[in-house]
C-alpha cells in the first residue's frame, strides 16, 4: 500500500558564506561516518533479514508475507491445549489405544469428517488447509487446488480430475495440510482410508504422511538443508554432500548443531524436517496395490544401507499375498534415505466400496521407534539402532524424528512413483478419508507447533517470504543470510 506524504519546505536566506560552508562540510563528514561505520554495524545485525533485494518480492510482498506469518503463527503454543481438539463423533469406543508396548494411550485428537460441506481455503478451518501449487518437487501432473477438497457422506473426499484451469497442468487435485496450526510429538497415528480407482492401474499417487513444521510442503526454500535431516551430531554429516557427492547430493543441514549463536530456532540442537509416512500408495504394472511405508532420513549411511537386523517385518502372510510385508527394494539416492517396507493390500479397499485402516505408532529419540500398522495390526517396526552412528560414512546416529510434525493428506499422480497407466485410468477419481484419529501417552500429551524443546513460530516469522512464496525453490534465492558453523572455524 503507497502512503503519501507532504513535504513542508522552508526557505532559508544565508546571510554568510562562512555559514554555509560549514554546513556544507558538516554534512560530508556525517555522510562519511554513516558509509564507513554506518553500514558495517547493520551488516552485522543481518541475522535472519534479507542482504539485499530479490527481484520476485519487493517490500510490498515483504509485508504481506509477514502479516500472512503472524496470522498463520501462535507463539507459544501450549503443548497440551485447554480442550483437547477430539471430534464429539468419535465414539467412545474408539478414545483408547493399546501401544505396542502394552500402554494404554489416550485420544487427543480426532476429525470424523461427519459434517457435509465443510471447505478448505485458508482460515476456512481450524486444523486443515488446502494448498494451492503446483508440486514440483516431484513433477506431478496435477495442479493442487483447495476447491479439491470437500466432505460428504462422513468422508473427506479428495477429487482429481481433468481441467485446463492451471496453465501447463490437465489435471487437478487436493492437498489438505495442518502444517503450523496442528502439530504432535509422538503418539499413534490413524486413518481410515479408500484408495482412489480400482486398484489394478498404475498412476494413482495417494499419500496421508507427516512432516517437521520447519518444513512446509510445497515450499522448496523451506526444506532446502532441512528435509529430510534427522540429525543432533556436530561433524561431517552435516556438511555439503557430507563430503562425498557420490553419495549425497544434499546441501548440508542448515540448521545443524553446529551452528553459532545467530540465525538457528535452538542454536546446539540440531533441526531439519524429517519425514514420517503412514503410507505412499501404489499399484505395480502388472501388480496389486501396495503401500510403501516409510521413515525418510539424512544424513545418509554408507550405500544407504541400515542395520536391518534392528527392524521387524511383523506379519507373517507368503509373499505375494495380501498383508503380506517385505523391504523396500528402494533404499534412497543423492536426496533421501529411504528406510522402508511395501505392504500388500486387497484392491477391494479402493473406490469408496472398501476401506482399511493405516497408521504408525512412534516414540521420538535415539532410543525410540516407529512401529507401522494395517488394519490395526503390526506391519514392521523400525528401532533406532537401525539407524545408529555409521563409520563407514562417517555419521553419528540418527534420530527418531524429534521435531514437531504436522500431517498431511494428498492425491497425487507422477512418473517419479512408478509411472502412469493414462489408457487405463478413469476421471474423475476420487481418495476418501473416513477419519483422522491421535492418540498419545497420558503422561505425553505434547500438540504445539512450538513446542518448547524445538520451537518454530518465531523462525516461521523471521523468514515469511522462504514460507510463503511457493516461487522460491531453494534458500540462497530468499536472500537471507545463511547461519555460520563451528564445524568451519566460523563462530566470532
Amino acid at each position: 500500500m503507497n502512503s503519501a506524504f507532504k513535504a513542508w519546505r522552508k526557505r532559508v536566506e544565508w546571510k554568510s558564506h562562512g555559514w554555509c560552508n560549514v554546513f556544507t562540510v558538516s554534512f560530508i563528514v556525517v555522510a562519511l561516518l554513516f558509509v564507513f561505520i554506518g553500514l558495517p554495524i547493520l551488516g552485522q545485525n543481518n541475522w535472519g533479514r534479507p542482504r539485499k533485494s530479490h527481484s520476485s518480492a519487493n517490500l510490498a510482498d515483504d509485508l504481506r508475507y509477514k502479516k500472512m506469518s503472524d496470522n498463520y503463527t501462535t507463539l507459544n503454543q501450549p503443548l497440551k491445549p485447554e480442550k483437547l481438539p477430539i471430534d464429539e463423533d468419535t465414539p467412545e469406543s474408539a478414545r483408547t489405544w493399546t501401544s505396542s508396548n502394552g500402554e494404554d494411550w489416550v485420544l487427543v485428537f480426532s476429525d470424523e469428517f461427519n459434517e457435509d460441506g465443510r471447505t478448505f481455503n485458508p482460515g476456512d478451518d481450524p486444523v486443515f488447509e488446502g494448498v494451492n501449487l503446483w508440486y514440483w518437487p516431484t513433477q506431478d501432473y496435477e495442479f493442487y487446488d483447495p476447491g479439491q477438497l470437500s466432505t460428504k457422506d462422513g468422508k473427506l473426499v479428495i477429487t482429481m480430475e481433468k481441467s485446463d484451469k492451471y496453465e501447463g497442468h490437465d489435471y487437478i487435485s487436493g492437498m489438505a495440510q495442518s502444517w503450523n496450526k496442528f502439530c504432535f510429538q509422538g503418539g499413534y497415528l490413524e486413518v481410515k482410508v479408500s484408495l482412489p480407482g480400482n486398484g489394478e492401474y498404475p498412476g494413482f499417487w495417494p499419500a496421508v504422511w507427516t512432516l517437521g513444521n520447519l518444513g512446509r510442503a510445497g515450499y522448496g526454500a523451506t526444506t532446502d538443508g532441512l528435509w529430510p535431516y534427522t540429525y543432533n551430531s556436530c561433524d561431517e554429516g552435516v556438511l555439503v554432500n557430507q563430503t562425498n557427492p557420490t553419495l549425497s547430493g544434499l546441501p548440508g543441514q542448515r540448521l545443524n548443531a553446529c551452528v553459532c549463536k545467530g540465525d538457528h530456532p535452538s542454536p546446539g540442537i540440531g533441526r531439519g524436517a524429517p519425514e514420517i509416512d503412514i503410507f505412499e500408495g501404489a499399484v505395480a504394472w502388472g501388480g496389486g496395490p501396495t503401500m510403501s511405508m516409510s521413515c525418510q532420513v539424512a544424513p545418509f549411511d554408507f550405500h544407504y544401507q541400515i542395520q536391518t537386523d534392528k527392524t521387524e517385518i511383523l506379519t507373517t502372510q507368503p509373499k505375494g499375498a495380501v498383508n503380506y510385508t517385505e523391504h523396500n527394494s528402494y533404499i534412497g539416492g543423492p536426496l533421501q534415505q529411504s528406510v522402508s517396507a511395501v505392504h500388500h493390500i486387497d484392491k477391494a479397499w479402493s473406490g469408496g466400496k472398501g476401506y482399511n485402516t493405516y497408521g504408525f505408532e512412534y516414540e521420538p529419540g535415539n532410543k525410540g521407534y516407529v512401529q507401522w500398522y494395517a488394519g490395526q495390526k503390526g506391519v514392521w517396526r523400525l528401532n533406532a539402532d537401525a539407524i545408529g552412528e555409521n563409520k563407514l560414512s562417517r555419521v553419528g546416529a540418527r534420530v527418531i524424528p524429534e521435531e514437531p510434525m504436522y500431517i498431511i493428506m494428498n492425491f497425487g499422480m507422477s512418473d517419479s512413483f512408478g509411472g502412469v497407466d493414462f489408457n487405463n485410468l478413469k476421471f474423475p477419481a476420487h481418495m476418501y478419508i473416513d477419519y483422522v484419529r491421535l492418540y498419545q501417552h497420558p503422561d505425553k500429551i505434547r500438540l504445539s507447533c512450538d513446542p518448547p524443546d524445538r520451537p518454530t513460530s518465531k523462525y516461521i516469522q523471521d523468514h515469511a517470504r522462504a514460507y510463503f512464496n511457493t516461487d522460491i525453490k531453494n534458500w540462497k534465492a530468499t536472500n537471507y543470510s545463511l547461519p555460520e558453523y563451528s564445524i568451519n572455524n566460523k563462530c566470532k
